[in-house]
């Protein structure tokens, strides 16, 4: 790995070949002007190279003397080998001192489960997912071989497969006459094998043979997005994948908006409609950017919470809301594509990944599944932070889970410039202690377009350390500096001039938007306490933290811990899993045994109800505070907080 010794302070760190300059000094904890994102707009990021090569793009923003000087930008600069990088004092702010002086080096995760091969994520199963396509010649009938077609088909299928016990569907029956025939007696039949006492089922016929054109759908509902994967059923590889906000946002954010919602007269019916348009559209765009043909996706496995996965199935989520907070199934029966809205061909089937509860639902089941924990001899925190957060804490011989109300903060919502983490999204932060000036980086290092969940809480960490705020999330407004300011009496810090931005407007983090980090922040914190409480475990019991859910893939653990989300722990012990539901919807598409797995953990988890347990609000009021009200069990913070 390539090493960068920045000047005039001399801060050496190793990153990965082809990494940016700027992303760098990032790590290492030095200041350079970067108000642009990095999209090499602003032109203020400008370094020396003092020795070793670089893969500089030219800009305009450079004159040619400056360029023969060594000038980049080190937002466009890339390394392939060690180099000496010299910060101008034009990129300095105007303080001499550049760095900023932390003596915890800034860490981001200790792994990710994400970036291993689909192999070493399938583990101990083999690629057998539920549905077959098989290829069978089938002679014609004669006045001597006179039986049925369907017995004809199923005597061959027992001849040249092995498969003779299964049922039809009555829409295969339709129009097996005419296609036989059509097909020369030549087809491809689709059997789909649903486990346990359900027998095997005939639920396609197809001309010729299509036994290579195999593919299934994983999908991830979550409250406020949704992901869709094709996926190359006899591979295992994953052809196209696309996502989208949920529509249902347009009927409340959170969870428990939307169970009011689908209480209104045809509330239910247009919740689910929309949730399956959003479905839709994404298969439309799976299909065109891998080039499948749509008749031939045969099997389909959704994740969601407990809540989500009623609304699609079109099942009232009205009794989850209410004491003593029941659902109506945690294991869903497999359906017709076609029953819940989904334009998919005739027959495919829809598997639901069986909830534990009202509030930990089958997206648990999936990341419990596809991150190895049921598995694991380590005893491992999961957390999954969306709208809701849910966490797991076990091993191999017990799981313990929970659930408390999040908010919609992590990923864009209740934010005033808030926004999902795509293109464009202000990913990471840093604040100078001198000049209260910041330097951020967005995702794609584009023009930025708002803030998402990791840059928010990079945000609250640095305005934290700084002074900026106070432990209640309040401005200190005796600051005399331009980017502190009050508007409409509710005081405010400028991320991002309206010059610099892609929307022309001032970039802000306001008091309000704080209010709810701390809170959403808060209930996370104490829902982890709460289950170490129960199994009277310590912080330092843990032996993994799994991070999972879309804004934990920029997440930075120091800055985590500062704000008091996690407790403080090694950040070597914590990883990124990804999107976990979407990683275990996958494998149960591949594998039936991954079926079988995700089942035992479902009905293997213990559910804790916080809203019924006697330490959970004071261990959540105790943490609505920066970090905590117990400074104590925060000690390196503290320390970081003297360096500053």
């Amino acid at each position: 790995m390539p090493k960068i010794l920045f000047y005039p302070d001399n801060r050496v760190v190793e990153v990965e070949k082809g990494e940016s300059l700027i992303r760098a000094a990032m790590l290492a904890g030095v200041h350079i002007n970067a108000s642009c994102g990095g999209s090499s707009t602003c032109g203020k990021c400008r370094v020396i190279i003092e020795n070793g090569k670089v893969n500089a793009r030219p800009s305009a923003k450079l004159s040619a003397d400056e360029v023969s000087q060594g000038y980049v930008l080190a937002c466009t600069t890339t390394v392939d080998e060690d180099i000496e990088v010299r910060i101008p004092i034009e990129s300095q702010m105007g303080d001499s001192r550049v760095a900023l002086e932390r003596e915890l080096e800034t860490v981001t995760h200790g792994g990710f489960l994400s970036a291993k091969s689909l192999v070493d994520l399938i583990g101990e199963f083999n690629i057998n997912p539920a549905t077959q396509r098989l290829y069978v010649e089938l002679p014609p009938p004669n006045l001597e071989d006179n039986v049925s077609d369907l017995e004809r088909l199923r005597r061959e299928l027992n001849r040249q497969h092995g498969i003779s016990n299964f049922q039809v569907d009555i829409s295969v029956l339709r129009g097996m006459g005419a296609l036989l025939r059509e097909a020369d007696w030549k087809i491809t039949a689709t059997i789909l094998s649903l486990g346990g006492s359900e027998c095997d089922r005939l639920i396609r016929i197809d001309k010729g043979d299509r036994t290579d054109k195999h593919y299934g759908l994983a999908v991830d509902i979550g409250t406020t997005s949704i992901y869709v994967e094709l996926v190359d059923l006899s591979s295992g590889e994953t052809l196209a994948k696309a996502s989208e906000y949920n529509a249902q946002v347009s009927c409340g954010e959170d969870i428990i908006s939307r169970i009011v919602y689908s209480l209104k007269e045809n509330g239910l019916a247009k919740l689910q409609e929309l949730v399956t348009e959003t479905i839709n559209k994404l298969i439309d765009r799976v299909i065109e950017k891998s080039g499948v043909e749509l008749d031939d996706i045969v099997h389909m496995v959704a994740a969601g919470n407990t809540t989500m996965t009623h609304i699609f199935l079109g099942v009232p989520p009205k009794y989850i809301r209410e004491e003593p907070y029941i659902p109506t199934a945690t294991f869903m029966p497999t359906v017709m594509a076609s029953d819940v809205g989904l334009k998919l061909p005739q027959g495919t089937r829809v598997y639901t990944v069986p909830s534990r509860a009202s509030y930990v639902g089958g997206d648990i089941t999936a990341g419990l599944l596809g991150s190895g924990v049921y598995r694991s001899e380590k005893l491992t925190l999961y957390i999954d932070v969306g709208t809701n957060g849910e966490m797991v804490l076990g091993n191999s011989d017990w799981l313990l889970s929970c659930s408390c109300s999040a908010g919609p903060a992590f990923e864009g919502g209740s934010i005033k410039n808030g926004m999902r983490a795509t293109k464009g999204a202000i990913e990471q932060v840093r604040i100078n202690p001198k000049t209260l000036e910041p330097m951020i980086l967005t995702i794609g290092q584009a023009r930025p377009r708002g803030i998402c969940g990791s840059g928010l809480i990079d945000t609250v960490a640095e305005l934290f350390l700084t002074g900026v705020i106070n432990e209640k999330g309040r401005f200190n407004t005796e600051i005399d500096h331009p980017r502190i300011r009050e508007v409409d009496g509710q005081a405010e810090y400028v991320l991002v001039w309206a010059a610099d931005s892609a929307t022309k407007r001032d970039i802000v983090i306001t008091e309000a938007d704080l209010d709810n980090l701390i809170r959403t922040k808060g209930a996370i914190y104490a829902g982890i306490t709460t289950l170490l409480d129960s199994m009277q475990m310590q912080v330092e019991a843990i032996e993994e933290v799994l991070i999972a859910g879309g804004f934990g893939r920029y997440l930075q653990i120091d800055q985590a811990m500062t704000i008091g989300l996690l407790p403080e722990i090694d950040p070597g012990k914590v990883k990124y899993v990804g999107n976990g539901s979407l990683l275990g919807s996958r494998l149960i598409l591949l594998s039936k045994e991954a079926k079988d797995v995700a089942t035992e953990i479902a009905q293997k988890m213990t559910y804790l109800e916080l809203s019924t347990h006697a330490g959970f609000m004071d261990s959540y009021v105790s943490a609505l505070f920066l970090p905590h009200t117990d400074r104590d069990t925060f000690p390196t913070v503290m320390k970081r907080m003297k360096v500053y």
